[in-house]
């Protein structure tokens, strides 16, 4: 079965929140309460997107819209801080724009390896042994950890090819794509075999096939324009008629 192309979709992202500052004393023998040794709390985990080559990578979100990253631990006594929670690493194709719906951020992917942080994880709290003062020699509370950041992201992907090969449906470009790539792709003698846009290289050169666009696509007939964000970013559009 063919699997569906994810090239435009939005998801939530919320950091983890830090772990609360612990309260704890010290605990010797003859001494029923002794000095303040509660630990901070661990950072919360943050998230990042990490740019890859697999084209494919945004189907991972297409069950699981909702990331979350796992929150600190509590301070613990002996002044141990809590652990903090782990990062997250979200797979982005190269090619993508994603966008802050609220506060309009955006970051591009461009290479693979492009990393960026989009959700810091939450500070954590301070222990109490933080809070002993020449006046407060024993307190008995600690900070909580903070809240983790959260986001709406848009990722929108736009291929990255040389060549963008555009017409009318039927026109070839299948074809022609498979003929100097010598890739696979589906043709027909009706219209619209191709429903996503296909690559193919050509020694060096990355040719894209992009599905055809017929009179009155503007207003939604046959596939309707939204692929045409996939040749914003071509050297060349090569048409076939």
């Amino acid at each position: 079965m063919h699997a569906v192309l994810i090239d435009d979709i939005t998801i939530t992202v919320q950091a983890g929140k830090g772990g609360d500052g612990g309260i704890f004393f010290r605990k010797e023998k003859f001494i029923p309460r002794g000095g303040p040794d509660g630990g901070n709390g661990g950072m919360g985990g943050s998230i990042y997107v990490v740019g890859v080559s697999d084209i494919a990578a945004l189907r991972s979100f297409r069950y699981k819209k909702d990331i979350k990253a796992p929150n600190g631990e509590a301070g613990r006594g002996k002044k141990q801080h809590g652990a903090r929670g782990a990062d997250i690493e979200l797979r982005i194709p190269i090619g993508s724009l994603i966008t802050d719906t609220l506060t309009g951020d955006v970051w591009e992917i461009n290479n693979p390896g492009d990393t960026y942080m989009v959700a810091r994880g939450g500070y954590g709290g301070r222990g109490n042994h933080e809070f002993k003062s020449s006046t407060e020699q024993a307190p008995d509370f600690a900070e909580e950890g903070r809240p983790g950041k959260f986001r709406t992201l848009h990722i929108s992907l736009q291929f990255i090819a040389d060549v963008g090969l555009i017409g009318l449906p039927s026109a070839g470009k299948s074809s022609l794509l498979n003929a100097l790539t010598n890739t696979n792709v589906k043709v027909a003698d009706y219209p619209f075999t191709t429903l996503e846009p296909h690559l193919g290289m050509l020694e060096t050169t990355v040719l894209a096939d992009i599905p055809g666009l017929i009179e009155g696509a503007h207003t939604g007939k046959g596939l309707g324009i939204k692929f045409l964000k996939h040749i914003e970013k071509k050297h060349l559009s090569f048409y076939t008629a």
